[in-house]
């Protein structure tokens, strides 16, 4: 069973796909010793991601396991329906997704992954794990445990873990080296920009961004910004992460101040309300707003719902509302992820790594159930590790290793 748009899609989503898996060299290998070992051989994975050509590949892998793999959607805006239509014509993935699905359907998608009792269980933001958590705490006995891919997903169950609510042992995807390193700094950075252009055509260069968060992807997302020419603008909470966007060369100013200036404004924090009341009131008339974190909370739409006079439609996906004082404001993709609501998300060669440590991780996790409580873990620093040389190998890149004198050395204090 599955539900999508139209099966008649898939020939140019199995395109495509392919197309990514050229660029996915690390999966890639992963799938080939998958199909000849079959470690997931009749387990059931229930995933809740966004179902793009990227994830595709990531699901071709489990399929070649021998995992029974069911896929719905981790946000209503980010599908691609040939994407959908092809996994489940040619790759084996029943799939509940359909590109703007309203919140009933996006919940009964949910719920339909529950429905088929999955023992792994992978997610983008956790919404699957808090339906198992909360809606259908009677599966919870059958799950061996899960993956997460982003930092909104790991607040939330290690939140779970804090209270002792958590049900299964989940590894924490989001925070492995060649996930958060090149995932979230190069590929936000990248996916973000190219969401803004395909949505509003605008040119860049010489126009203020102004940046909510500076973590990997906030980081990333300034440099790419300063590399095409714009002034950029970092409002932070933490004191760390706003000294380090001053001393990289970029201005640090509180959102309410900021808004003077933003002609684009992006949140990448995963928090509610970041561009609030006191950041519409002092913004600039004809100001960009989008986000690139995981969930719609972060620009205050109820806010501007409330107080616009107008609100219209520029094309698909770009909404401008009118305050009373004749200001306008822009907002892209509902406040969804830009990225993936207005472009394709992140390039398949970052989400190489992210995919491979989703793959060996649910491996693990099969082999070592037994071993593990129910807590938030680190991807095995040998499974990340891993992913990086083999990432370089298919990159054609070599580097040194200590001799037996270093490693002597480094590990001594008595020289």
């Amino acid at each position: 069973m599955s539900d999508i748009r139209n099966i008649e899609l898939a020939e140019a989503g199995k395109a495509r796909i392919e197309w990514a898996a050229r660029d996915m060299p690390v999966l890639e290998r992963i799938r080939e010793r998958f199909e000849a070992e079959k470690p997931l051989e009749g387990v059931r994975i229930g995933a809740c991601m966004h179902v793009t050509t990227e994830t595709a590949n990531l699901m071709r892998a489990l399929v070649a396991s021998g995992a029974k793999v069911t896929l719905c959607a981790s946000n209503p805006l980010s599908t691609q329906d040939d994407t959908a239509a092809a996994l489940v014509k040619y790759y084996g993935v029943d799939v509940y997704a359909i590109t703007g699905e309203d919140t009933e359907t996006y919940m009964k998608h949910i719920d339909a992954v529950v429905g088929t009792d999955p023992q792994i269980v992978m997610d983008d933001g956790a919404d699957l794990d808090t339906a198992l958590h909360t809606r259908f705490t009677d599966k919870l006995a059958g799950v061996i445990g899960g993956t997460e891919e982003t930092t909104t997903g790991v607040v939330r169950l290690q939140a779970m873990e804090a209270d002792g609510s958590l049900g299964y042992p989940v590894f924490n995807i989001n925070d492995a080296n060649t996930k958060h390193f090149f995932d979230n700094h190069y590929g936000t950075g990248q996916s973000t920009l190219d969401g803004i252009v395909r949505a509003t055509n605008r040119l860049l260069c010489g126009r203020t961004i102004v940046i909510s968060g500076y973590g990997h992807c906030g980081s990333g997302l300034a440099l790419r910004a300063k590399g095409m020419g714009m002034k950029v603008i970092v409002c932070e909470v933490d004191p760390l992460a706003a000294l380090e966007a001053y001393m990289e060369g970029y201005e640090v100013l509180p959102a309410a101040e900021a808004a003077k200036q933003a002609d684009v404004w992006v949140t990448v924090t995963g928090n509610c309300k970041v561009v609030d009341a006191p950041a519409f009131e002092n913004m600039k008339d004809g100001a960009i707003l989008c986000n690139s974190g995981h969930f719609d909370s972060e620009i205050n739409l109820v806010w501007l719902e409330e107080n616009a006079v107008s609100k219209v439609e520029l094309k698909p996906l770009v909404d401008e509302y009118t305050l009373a004082d004749g200001r306008k404001i822009v907002v892209l993709a509902q406040g969804r992820l830009v990225n993936l609501a207005c472009a394709e998300g992140h390039p398949a060669s970052v989400m190489d790594m992210s995919f491979a440590n989703q793959a060996l991780a649910a491996e693990y996790l099969y082999k070592h159930a037994d071993e593990l409580e129910n807590k938030v873990y680190d991807v095995p620093s040998a499974i990340d590790d891993g992913v990086a040389r083999v990432k370089l190998e298919t990159l054609g890149v070599t580097i040194d290793e200590l001799t037996e004198e270093q490693i002597a050395y480094m590990n001594s204090w008595n020289f």
